[in-house]
């Protein structure tokens, strides 16, 4: 009985951590520094956290999201004295908050992101 108080405080804990990690990246397509500081929650939590369970997979999607938001900002930041590039940018930004909507629709479900 213990054990399952515990196993349940854990998962609440580890649910906290999340809705302020996605609260984080959600105002990161908007302001930029909260993106900073939920990635590098996701990397502190992804080393404490079995490769298997629900939060490892949410923390593992919001990194992916961070880091190809920041590969894609790059190549459009070169584009961007052509068209394609402010096109990119836009694309970019849609893609971002694509993932931000799906995994927080997800999270909310209790469900793991797809790996």
């Amino acid at each position: 009985m213990v054990a399952d108080s515990e196993s349940s405080a854990l998962e609440q804990s580890e649910r906290n951590v999340l809705l302020i990690t996605y609260v984080l990246y959600g105002l990161g397509c908007f302001f930029f520094v909260t993106a900073i500081a939920g990635v590098i929650v996701n990397h502190i939590k992804m080393g404490e956290l079995e490769r298997t369970g629900m939060a490892w997979t949410h923390h593992r999607w919001l990194m992916r999201t961070f880091w190809f938001t920041m590969l894609w900002s790059l190549v459009c930041l070169v584009l961007a004295p052509f068209v394609i590039g402010i096109i990119g940018y836009g694309v970019l930004w849609l893609w971002c908050f694509y993932r931000f909507i799906r995994g927080v629709v997800t999270f909310a479900d209790r469900r793991p992101m797809p790996v």
